[in-house]
């Protein structure tokens, strides 16, 4: 496991861009709901408490393939909480987070809003959380990601609005540029989508790539919703790199073909956790001997058997693919236990928990469920959950500061299999 911690001061302005959202989004109304009195010894609540919560995650888009293992692990909470019949009851309200592009979160995320909904987790795209964050600030809903991994919400100004259990791509960039030198390359290039997930990332992997004594001989960006990349396969090609980094979504599709028949090596390919998709036959070109890289620890055999079984319950399909079900889940513990811990629903209060039931005031009794939690807190005592994405251990800006990162490599199938964790 890599330990990543971070002490930083306050969230700061310093330049972040925060970009407009439509007039419908702003006019949501406050994720509210009944307040019991929160005390600071976790006294029990004095009445039993309803937890609103709703997902924006990907239904439809580029990140579509992430959306069922995340609403897999929120099902599964949901349904693990509410059975647990501790004093506290999850609703939940589905939604599609779409992406930049289709910008089906338009919807959802007002519908939420109107709905009284105290949290929303999602989205899993970082540029996608950008576009609604600062409308769920100002209606007071905490915004929960299972998969963003900005390094710029570290220091957004959200009022404590925004928590995440996916480390920041500091630590996935970190891993992944290290990896790429010790297999012996020297030469790499760059493509990247052109957001805050691409940006960011592509700039630790460069940084730590050229660390080694690396050199980046080209770089080429593409835009969400952009469906022809002749231009940046012919960049980066004519440069001859002897490996590729592709910080992409599901465009891996249309771009590893066009890489290979310009004479690239797919074994030399590198993917991040927004492609790295159990493809199969939806690409038409071999991945054997490709590498990538995904955060999240091994999963227990026994939470997989959950997951699917609250999953397909519905009538789903099976899961092929567990990307950030752990921390999908974790998402809907910890706001059900700060709520408990804070004997309210309102989206300040819970948010005012959260870093406490995760074990990041450094006081608490450890704890492994949501009933065992529960309990701690119900005796008036202080929960430290650690969930199956890891200890959490939220620090003062709502960032993890203990994760893995999964290493993977693809077979002749063009399946994945896990190789390493950091």
């Amino acid at each position: 496991m890599s330990v990543f911690t971070r002490s930083r001061a306050g969230k700061a302005l310093g330049g972040i861009a925060v970009v407009a959202v439509s007039a419908v989004l702003l006019a949501g109304c406050a994720g509210g709901g009944t307040t019991a009195e929160p005390s600071e010894t976790n006294a029990p609540p004095a009445e039993d408490l309803t937890l609103k919560i709703g997902t924006v995650l990907p239904q439809t888009g580029s990140l579509a393939f992430l959306g069922p293992p995340e609403e897999a692990g929120v099902l599964l909470g949901v349904t693990e909480v509410n059975e647990a019949a501790k004093g506290l009851t999850i609703d939940l309200t589905p939604g599609d987070s779409g992406d930049a592009d289709n910008k089906a979160f338009e919807t959802t995320v007002p519908k939420l809003q109107n709905a009284g909904v105290s949290a929303m987790i999602g989205a899993a795209a970082s540029g996608v959380t950008k576009l609604f964050l600062d409308s769920n600030v100002s209606a007071g809903v905490i915004t929960f990601s299972p998969a963003n991994t900005s390094p710029d919400f570290t220091e957004w100004p959200d009022d404590d609005l925004y928590w995440r259990t996916a480390p920041s791509d500091l630590l996935q960039g970190e891993v992944l540029g290290n990896l790429v030198a010790e297999d012996g390359h020297k030469n790499i290039g760059i493509l990247y989508q052109n957001d805050a997930y691409g940006t960011g990332l592509r700039a630790v992997v460069k940084e730590v790539f050229e660390s080694t004594g690396g050199t980046v001989v080209a770089e080429a960006s593409y835009n969400d919703g952009d469906g022809q990349f002749d231009a940046q396969v012919q960049t980066i090609s004519a440069a001859n790199p002897d490996a590729i980094v592709l910080i992409t979504f599901d465009q891996f599709a249309t771009i590893a073909p066009l890489l290979v028949n310009a004479g690239q090596d797919a074994a030399n390919f590198y993917l991040v956790d927004g492609n790295l998709k159990q493809w199969g036959a939806d690409v038409s070109v071999s991945l054997e001997g490709a590498k990538g890289t995904t955060p999240g620890p091994v999963l227990e055999d026994d939470f997989q058997g959950r997951l699917n079984d609250a999953w397909t319950a519905d009538g789903n399909e099976e899961l092929t693919d567990f990307s950030y079900a752990a921390e999908s889940y974790d998402a809907v513990i910890l706001l059900a236990l700060a709520s408990l811990a804070a004997g309210s629903t309102d989206g300040a209060d819970i948010a005012a928990k959260l870093q406490e039931v995760s074990g990041g005031s450094g006081e608490g009794e450890k704890c492994s469920s949501f009933a065992e939690c529960a309990d701690i807190i119900l005796d008036g005592g202080t929960a430290d959950y650690d969930g199956y994405s890891g200890p959490v251990t939220f620090d003062e800006n709502g960032d993890p500061t203990e994760a893995s990162i999964g290493i993977f490599q693809y077979k002749a199938d063009n399946m994945h299999e896990r190789i390493d964790t950091r």
